[in-house]
């Protein structure tokens, strides 16, 4: 199996991007795909390991190990590297529902695991995947799945997430009715409206939800549950309902000025830009001039700069409360966990190329945001020093450091802290510590109610949010076959 020496013969090689001057002037994707030969000699670098950790799908210290879906990397690679492409793509399907998201939006903690990792390069497992399923649907490979049985049980699922999307397919496959009720206009979950064009461009999304209707899923948009009544009507209309709502409360920072207008979520100011986009074909102007500040140092921080710098905004900072990352490994970093050393993301590229600056400012902490007339139009803060108390790490507030800092446009994107208070009020399910559903074995304290994805996990990742829709479909199926016994 493999080629023994693809490793040793062959460099890693990514897929080539247009420039950022270029792909900076519209929304489109900007990835470019390998010919399937280039895509064949980087599957062949696969070591076939006799034990892999790529697809171990485990956590540690909080740090994922492999890929949480259990993909069966190995094969794959190996099918693709004969130009076995049909059946490449049917070993991933096996463990993937939606390899067409993941391969675009994931952090690939697989190629983070795998054995090359420990001294060279990684395999390219996350451009393999992509480039399955992109060819799966040239070829046309993908079909809507058929149901070779119904069971009469009815299940509604409340979001469009991709945890909702994974627990809708695997639900129907085993033959019950599903019913989709999304809030928003179109759906996707954060799929759609968390994350931008280039990064994911629409028509992916549409694509996969054509399939999933043709499979039997009903899908209904514009949908708010927001009520018991409406609450108590579905539950007299369905056997089962799943709360995949997401962990859609935003953490916020609440400090003087925060009512002042220009300060405002990062996931507004991006959902409002894709809106814009579908709506009328022109993006939001909301960066537009504007000095932008961005608070937060994760992944949608880095979509609000790339939709800022293609909006044409004046300039850009980014405030982290934490050090500059370590450039390797360190002792509390060690393989095969996630890797968490300092890197560039693409918006941080266009940033950087743009404006001739890294936007990136480290260890800073904001104090207050000032305004004129009721608008924002600077914010003041201050440096921090990190120390070990305890043994863990602590960010202290530098004495007489604070410093003024222009700002017109202030995006939160410092994460989420659960669910949102509505849902517990209406669904009547219990929280748990960190405002997420309180489930036993998906199951919610009320026994009609099921949770799965960031609203059970709270904040996490889109293959996690997939593996979790999966596995909460199957605690359903498996509670409704000991149903039946028991009957019988």
């Amino acid at each position: 199996m493999g080629n023994p020496r693809g490793f040793l013969d062959f460099k890693r090689k990514e897929f080539s991007k247009i420039p950022a001057k270029d792909r900076i002037k519209n929304y489109k994707e900007f990835v470019i795909l390998h010919d399937k030969k280039e895509q064949q000699i980087q599957a062949s670098r696969c070591m076939d390991c006799g034990v892999a950790f790529c697809h171990a799908g485990l956590k540690s210290a909080g740090k994922d190990i492999g890929c949480p879906l259990n993909n069966l990397i190995p094969e794959f690679n190996d099918a693709i590297y004969k130009g076995l492409w049909e059946q490449a793509y049917k070993r991933l399907s096996i463990t993937n529902p939606f390899p067409e998201f993941t391969g675009r939006v994931c952090p690939a903690p697989c190629e983070d695991s795998c054995v090359c990792a420990i001294n060279t390069d990684s395999v390219t497992i996350k451009n393999n995947e992509l480039a399955i399923i992109e060819n799966a649907f040239k070829e046309g490979f993908v079909k809507a799945k058929t149901k070779t049985k119904e069971s009469g049980v009815k299940i509604a699922i409340i979001g469009s997430g991709p945890a909702a999307l994974a627990c809708a397919d695997e639900l129907n496959s085993l033959g019950h009715k599903v019913s989709v009720f999304e809030r928003s206009d179109r759906l996707g979950g954060l799929l759609m409206y968390g994350i931008p064009d280039m990064k994911l461009d629409k028509s992916i999304i549409n694509r996969r939800i054509k399939l999933l209707e043709q499979s039997g899923i009903e899908f209904k948009t514009k949908q708010n549950i927001d009520s018991k009544q409406k609450v108590q009507k579905l539950k007299k209309e369905f056997d089962y309902i799943v709360l995949c709502t997401g962990a859609s409360k935003p953490l916020n920072l609440d400090i003087k000025g925060r009512e002042l207008e220009g300060v405002m979520y990062a996931l507004d100011f991006l959902s409002q830009n894709t809106k814009d986009l579908l709506n009328t074909g022109k993006a939001s102007s909301l960066a537009k001039d504007k000095d932008v500040l961005i608070i937060g140092s994760g992944d949608t921080s880095v979509d609000c700069v790339a939709v800022a710098v293609r909006a044409g905004a004046k300039s850009i900072k980014r405030f982290e409360r934490s050090p500059i990352r370590a450039s390797t490994r360190t002792k509390q970093d060690p393989w095969p966990l996630k890797a968490d050393i300092f890197s560039t993301d693409y918006g941080l590229e266009e940033a950087i190329e743009h404006y001739g600056y890294d936007p990136r400012i480290y260890q800073k902490m904001t104090k207050e945001f000032i305004g004129e007339k009721g608008r924002v139009k600077a914010v003041l803060a201050s440096d921090l020093r990190q120390e070990f108390k305890d043994g863990k790490k602590i960010n202290l507030e530098v004495e007489n450091s604070v410093k003024e800092y222009k700002a017109d446009l202030v995006l939160l994107a410092m994460g989420f802290e659960g669910s949102e208070d509505s849902i517990r009020e209406n669904f009547a399910v219990d929280f748990d510590e960190k405002r997420n559903i309180l489930t036993n074995n998906y199951q919610s304290s009320d026994e009609q109610i099921f949770a799965c994805g960031d609203a059970r996990l709270g904040q996490s990742l889109v293959v996690w949010a997939i593996k979790d829709g999966i596995l909460c479909a199957r605690a359903i199926h498996e509670r409704l076959s000991i149903k039946k016994e028991k009957i019988c």
